[in-house]
């Protein structure tokens, strides 16, 4: 027999589980990765990497040490831990979408044995570990807490943050039962530095939502106050500045185009549809949506302002965009504001092209969206430049120094050509 833990099986290669299938390896853990996508599957055992913060070394090193992708689901019975990594999206009614976690976790069942640990990582609603999950489990005949460990646990990857990693982000842990939880925690104990336990698996499915829940309503908060400040002539980047001087009871947040990524847009729609199956409504969810969900429109409307005063139409002027990905820094692109801001600007008639360091291509509403190999010369051509993303990759000063006008809705630049939002 392997030592515990030592035999992991993690479902789902992307943002999250590719990060942890890694480090896992690097603790000297025996890991098999398994993922529905054989191309995938193919460039990482050809040592490529597809996530921003995984690097192909880091992936060769890996396959030196044992560690191997699959699409068959077989390797699962021989682990002792695998863990559900895969994504939980919203469906067209904005509804949660566990097919990919069922079926995770049918595959698991197939190869479910006695003693196993399993773990949910993909964010949801409460009850999801020890309702839906629990019952296909079960189906195999073995019962969680007593013939196999069952956990929560939720991801804490901030694509492009190099302080707080997979190693060094403490890890929440909530079981079905505490022997569950003593059994989860002992397993993320090899892979991380600090474990916190939680009663429950609810506890610790309601942790991830708060924490994300916490973000979405304080930046739709600032989104909010950005519009009203600059009718008021106040520079509420300064604000923020000067309000982040207190050392007790304010954390900075700030606005921007919207909101982007697999977490903010979605990870609160799960609470607030589990609320609203209760029969209770989640205001401030739905209202925080609501306000940053507008912000690509107040964008345009500005845009359209600042050409205004420059005696230019929005039809036929070129709009340079800079920076298409949701956070600085990286090439994820999912959920980003940027598709809606360029969908409202082609509507208006306006002559989109994009400008990322990070990306090769960008498309909305499948059309390709023209992109700029040279930017400086780009700058120089366009009516108006708009900074959606302050990549490090970029040039601030040439930016306000060669485009003729500049909406900058990160509060970076400054000059006589530029307008913050």
């Amino acid at each position: 027999m392997t030592r515990e833990g030592q035999n992991l099986v993690v479902i789902g290669l992307g943002y999250v589980g590719l990060p942890l299938a890694l480090e896992a390896v690097s603790q000297g853990l025996s890991v098999v990765g398994l993922d529905v996508k054989q191309s995938t599957v193919e460039a990482l055992n050809s040592g490529l990497s597809h996530v921003d913060d995984i690097s192909d070394h880091e992936v060769a090193r890996a396959l030196q040490k044992g560690f191997r992708a699959t699409t068959d689901a077989s390797c699962l019975a021989s682990a002792e831990t695998a863990v559900i990594c895969v994504p939980t999206p919203l469906d067209e009614q904005r509804a949660p979408d566990l097919r990919a976690v069922e079926a995770a976790a049918t595959a698991v069942r197939e190869h479910l044995h006695p003693g196993m640990l399993v773990v949910l990582e993909s964010t949801t609603y409460p009850g999801t570990t020890d309702g839906p999950v629990r019952e296909i489990l079960e189906g195999s005949g073995l019962f969680a807490g007593v013939d196999f460990n069952l956990a929560f646990s939720p991801e804490r990857i901030d694509p492009g943050n190099t302080t707080w990693t997979i190693r060094n982000t403490p890890k929440v842990v909530g079981g079905l039962t505490p022997a569950c939880t003593d059994r989860a925690a002992a397993f993320y104990s090899r892979v991380v530095e600090t474990v916190v336990k939680t009663t429950g698996t609810r506890e610790a499915e309601m942790a991830k939502l708060l924490e994300n829940t916490y973000r979405h309503i304080n930046i739709a908060l600032v989104n909010e106050m950005a519009v009203f400040s600059n009718e008021l002539g106040v520079d509420l980047w300064e604000s923020i500045r000067a309000a982040s001087t207190k050392p007790f009871g304010f954390a900075p947040f700030f606005p921007g185009p919207g909101v982007g990524g697999h977490c903010i847009p979605i990870d609160p729609n799960y609470l607030s549809h589990r609320v609203r199956a209760l029969g209770y409504q989640f205001r401030f969810v739905e209202l925080a949506q609501e306000i940053s969900g507008r912000m690509p429109v107040y964008v345009v409307s500005r845009v359209q302002n600042l050409l205004n005063r420059h005696s230019k139409a929005v039809r036929g002027s070129r709009v340079l965009v800079l920076g298409l990905t949701y956070k600085p820094d990286i090439q994820d692109d999912r959920e980003t504001p940027a598709r809606d801001v360029i969908r409202h600007l082609r509507h208006l008639g306006a002559e989109v092209i994009g400008c990322d360091p990070h990306l090769s291509s960008f498309s909305v509403d499948d059309l390709d969206l023209e992109m700029t190999l040279d930017l400086d010369a780009e700058l120089g051509r366009c009516d108006v430049a708009v900074l959606l993303q302050a990549h490090s990759a970029f040039d601030l000063d040439k930016i306000v120094a060669l485009a003729p006008a500049v909406f900058d809705t990160r509060g970076r630049l400054s000059g006589p050509n530029v307008e913050r939002m």
